[in-house]
Order: C-alpha cells, then sequence, then structure tokens
C-alpha cells in the first residue's frame, strides 16, 4: 500500500488504473487519498499514452465513503484539494474514467462511482448516501448525483440514508452496467477497448463539451455546443473519419 492511499498501473488498450488502497479502512477517503487521486487522474489525462482511466478498489469493498477520523473539527477551509475539487476534476476530466464497482460504494464512494464517465458495478453490490444517521449530509455528492436522480428519489434517498442495489442504481442512471462478479473485468475491459478505438481528440472534445453544458440552461448549451460542433468538425481526424467513411475503411486517427 502505498502512503498516498492509492497504486498506479497500467492496463490493455492504454488504461491508466488507479486503485484506492487502504482496505482496512475499507477504501475510506480521507486528504492524502483526495490529493493523491486529483493529482494522478490530471497526470493521467495530460499523457497522450492514456486512452482511458479505470477506478478500482483494494479489499471487500469499493470506498467506504469519508474516512471520520481526518474529517476536520472546524469549518475552516484547508489548503490542497478537498472531496468537492476532486469531483469536479472526475467529472471534467477529458480521458474517460470507468469506476469497477466489485464492492459496495457508499457516502462519498457514491460520488466517486457517479462522477466518473461509465460505472460497472458487480451485482450483489450496495451503493447509498448513509451519512445522515451519523449527523452528517452528503452536501457535494449532491451536486454531482441531482444530474441522474430524480429530485424527490433524492431527496429521500438523502434525508433517509438510503442504501440501494446496483439494480436499481442502474434503474436510477448511476449506473452504466450491471454484471456478474465473474464479468466484472472483462466488461471494464470491453469499454477500455471500445473508447480507445475513439479518436483522442474527438473523445476530448466531446467530454469537454458535455462538462461545460452540465449546469446550462438550453439556451445557452445549444450555441455552446454548436460551436464545439464546428470545432470537431475542423479536426484532422474528423476530416479522416468521413473519409474513411466514404472510402468503406476503417479510420486511422491521428489526434491527441
Amino acid at each position: 500500500m502505498s502512503e498516498d492511499h492509492i497504486r498506479l498501473s497500467e492496463g490493455a488498450f492504454g488504461q491508466r488504473v488507479l486503485t484506492l488502497s487502504r482496505p482496512e479502512r475499507r477504501n475510506a477517503i480521507g486528504a492524502p487519498m483526495i490529493c493523491a487521486l486529483t493529482s494522478a487522474v490530471r497526470d493521467a489525462e495530460r499523457d497522450s499514452r492514456v486512452r482511458s482511466i479505470t477506478l478500482a478498489g483494494e479489499g471487500v469493498m469499493f470506498c467506504a465513503g469519508g474516512d471520520f477520523s481526518q474529517m476536520p473539527v472546524t469549518a475552516e477551509r484547508k489548503s490542497g484539494p478537498d472531496y468537492g475539487d476532486l469531483l469536479a476534476t472526475l467529472m471534467k476530466c477529458e480521458v474517460p474514467i470507468i469506476a469497477r464497482v466489485h464492492g459496495d460504494a457508499l457516502g462519498g464512494g457514491l460520488g466517486l462511482v457517479a462522477a466518473s464517465t461509465f460505472a460497472i458495478c458487480a451485482r450483489g453490490v450496495t451503493l447509498g448516501t448513509p451519512e445522515v444517521k451519523v449527523g452528517l449530509f452528503p452536501m457535494m455528492i449532491m451536486a454531482v448525483l441531482e444530474r441522474f436522480v430524480p429530485r424527490r428519489r433524492l431527496v429521500q434517498m438523502m434525508l433517509l440514508g438510503e442504501t440501494f442495489s446496483a439494480e436499481v442504481a442502474l434503474e436510477l442512471g448511476i449506473a452504466s452496467r450491471v454484471v456478474d462478479p465473474a464479468a466484472l473485468d472483462a466488461t471494464v475491459l470491453e469499454y477500455a477497448e471500445r473508447v480507445s478505438k475513439i479518436s483522442r481528440s474527438t473523445l476530448r472534445l466531446g467530454l469537454r463539451a458535455i462538462a461545460d453544458q452540465d449546469s446550462m440552461r438550453l439556451e445557452a448549451a445549444l450555441p455552446l455546443l454548436r460551436d464545439r460542433l464546428l470545432e470537431v468538425i475542423g479536426t484532422d481526424d474528423a476530416r479522416e473519419g468521413l473519409l474513411a467513411f466514404a472510402e468503406k475503411r476503417a479510420p486511422v486517427w491521428r489526434g491527441t
């Protein structure tokens, strides 16, 4: 286990695997992990060899949430990135992030899952927001979850500290796929392979546009997305894709 509580490794199809590595604490999120994970995601985003990021957990749980032993005793803002900065980094990342959810994801762990581009959950895992049961409230997680979960269902989830199955997470739009545990790694690899075949420049511009329009009203989002489409159309990869389609061959992507 590393001192900053994450492990980095490389996988197939340009995967950068970031593994939460505090199994003795059920991968609870504290300040060192937040700093390390934020930095690792940004480093992967800058690395032209990386085509996707896989977010995984060591041990029986994906992530139990915030580490209560490391929570500040005052409301004073500390230096360095906080959990909100980490969520923003995940949601604005211009490389696809695949959450490999092999075990339970609660509280802040659910936030990591929801903030990822894709979330592949093993059947039998539990997700939820139990913070209210210890006198806390999932404030920053709420900003991510409200993009998926209907308001009344979200309020009930947070106020009652509900947990739910992977199948319910799929119905709510939090999970992308639910598979048997034995098929989890193969499914994650499938997603990594599929995104590796997409133009990297197109992926970056598309993910950037998704992040930028998230909080916009329709009237503002549509002109923004129109301009972003023109930006994509102007890339070498777009021209190559259209030419390859006309010539009935596989495209050769060169964008970065």
